[in-house]
């Protein structure tokens, strides 16, 4: 009786650890998204002019996730980057290059 006790609190304590992350407000989540798409450009300002991204809205547990894309610093071509975005930090990193024929995003 007690482990089903046990698990029957632990259960509980999960959904509702993810129903208050999805109870923030709009408000709140759209500045959140501003503040990975701002923090992504800026990280990928060395690799790709004008940057536009594509927020996940919510992000995971721990990241803000993002797709950066524009045209490549230094050449005519069209390229993306996978940006990650620490929430408690406030930073942002990125990955490598990725040609438009491999990932593509139209903000």
């Amino acid at each position: 009786m007690k482990a089903t006790t046990t698990l029957f609190a632990a259960t509980c304590a999960v959904l509702m650890t993810g129903a208050s992350a999805h109870a923030a407000s709009s408000d709140a989540w759209g500045k959140f998204q501003t503040d990975v798409s701002k923090a992504c450009v800026k990280a990928a300002k060395g690799l790709i002019e004008k940057g536009k991204t594509v927020v996940d809205p919510f992000g995971s547990e721990h990241y803000g996730l993002a797709v950066v894309t524009g045209k490549a610093v230094g050449a005519k071509v069209t390229i993306s980057t996978i940006c990650v975005y620490d929430k408690q930090k406030k930073t942002a990193e990125i990955g490598g290059e990725i040609a438009a024929d491999k990932l593509s995003v139209k903000p």
